[in-house]
C-alpha cells in the first residue's frame, strides 16, 4: 500500500463527503477509493468512518487521524515547493522601479554584481519620481523615498538617503563660506523643485538644520538665482558656481573628496530621506525576485534588516 496515496484518498473521502465524490475529484473509481480506505484501516487497526448506505461520519480516532494527515501532507507539499525553489534558476525580466538620483548614481553602478549572480535575468529599470503601483504596472521591486502608504507591499528597509550642503571653491572665494545656518539667507541658494504635493516642497524656500547637541532644529529662509526640477542639472548649476546647493550625498561624495565641490556647515545635520526596497508578497517566491531582494539589502541596507509591511 501507498501510504502517501492512501491518505490522500482518506482526506477526499472527508471532504467531498462520500467515496464516490471522492473517485470524481482525484479521477479514481468508486472501488480504488474504496481498496484504498480499507487498506488504511487494516494498516491503522481502527476504522476511520461509520458508513451507511446514505452518509458517512468520522470516528472518533478518524477526526484525530484526518486532522494529522491534512498536517503530514501540507508539510510534504511545502517540501516539494522548497526543493522546487532551490532548483530553480532565475530567469526572465525583473522590472524594477527607483528615484532618478538613487537608480542612476546607486543602483546602476552596481547592477552588474547582480547581473554577474544572475547571468539569465534581464532587468528592466524604470527611473522615476512617480509612485508607481506595482501590482497593476507590473513591476516586481521599487525603491522608494519617504513615507510608505501602501499596506499590501512588504518593505525592507534600506539606508536613509541623506542631504549635504555644498557649494564651488570660485563661490566660495567670491561670497565667503557660511559657518552657522542663519548666515544662508544672504547666500544665492539654489533650489530643487520638487513636484507639488510632495513631502519635500518645503525645501524650495526654506532649509532646515539640526545643530550640535543642545542646538536643536534651525528654520532658514533661502533665495536664489536658480530652482530647477532635476538634480544633476541643480549640481551642474553648483559645480558651476551659481551658488550653495543641497544635494544627495551619493551624487556629489567624489565631487566633493576631489574638491570640485566643498563640503558646508559639517556641524549640522540636514534632514534625512528613509529609503525601503518594495514588493508584492505573493511574488517573493520568484527565483529572480529573490536574487534581488538578497542583492539589494546587501548593497543599500541599514544596520536593521528585518522585514516589515508597508
Amino acid at each position: 500500500m501507498d501510504l502517501h496515496q492512501a491518505m490522500q484518498v482518506f482526506i477526499a473521502v472527508v471532504d467531498a463527503g462520500s467515496l464516490t465524490a471522492a473517485g470524481q475529484r482525484l479521477e479514481m473509481s468508486t472501488t480504488m477509493v474504496g481498496n484504498h480506505l480499507r487498506a488504511l484501516e487494516q494498516r491503522l487497526g481502527a476504522p476511520l468512518l461509520h458508513r451507511t448506505t446514505r452518509r458517512q461520519n468520522l470516528t472518533e480516532f478518524g477526526a484525530l487521524y484526518h486532522a494529522r494527515c491534512t498536517d503530514i501532507l501540507g508539510q510534504i507539499e511545502a517540501a516539494c515547493r522548497l526543493a522546487e525553489d532551490a532548483l530553480a534558476t532565475p530567469g526572465g525580466t525583473l522590472r524594477v522601479t527607483a528615484p532618478p538620483t538613487f537608480g542612476a548614481e546607486c543602483l546602476m553602478p552596481l547592477l552588474p554584481d547582480y547581473l554577474a549572480r544572475h547571468p539569465a535575468v534581464k532587468v528592466d529599470v524604470v527611473l522615476t519620481d512617480r509612485l508607481v503601483d506595482l501590482v497593476d504596472e507590473g513591476f516586481d521591486a521599487a525603491f522608494r523615498l519617504g513615507t510608505l502608504e501602501s499596506p499590501r507591499l512588504v518593505a525592507r528597509p534600506l539606508r536613509d538617503h541623506r542631504l549635504l550642503l555644498c557649494a564651488a571653491p570660485s563661490y566660495v572665494a567670491r561670497r565667503g563660506r557660511p559657518v552657522r545656518p542663519q548666515e544662508l539667507s544672504g547666500h544665492d541658494c539654489l533650489a530643487f523643485t520638487y513636484p507639488a504635493g510632495t513631502e519635500w516642497r518645503w525645501t524650495e524656500r526654506q532649509w532646515r538644520f539640526t545643530g550640535e547637541e543642545g542646538e536643536g532644529e534651525t528654520v532658514v529662509a533661502v533665495d536664489g538665482p536658480v530652482a530647477v526640477n532635476h538634480a544633476q542639472a541643480l549640481r551642474r548649476a553648483a559645480l558651476a558656481g551659481l551658488g550653495i546647493a543641497m544635494l544627495p550625498e551619493v551624487m556629489v561624495a567624489t565631487d566633493i573628496a576631489e574638491h570640485r565641490l566643498l563640503q558646508l556647515l559639517t556641524p549640522y545635520t540636514l534632514p534625512s530621506r528613509p529609503m525601503h526596497l518594495l514588493y508584492a508578497p505573493e511574488r517573493q517566491r520568484s527565483p529572480k525576485l529573490k536574487g534581488f531582494i538578497e542583492f539589494a539589502l546587501q548593497a543599500f541596507g541599514g544596520d536593521a534588516l528585518t522585514a516589515g509591511t508597508a
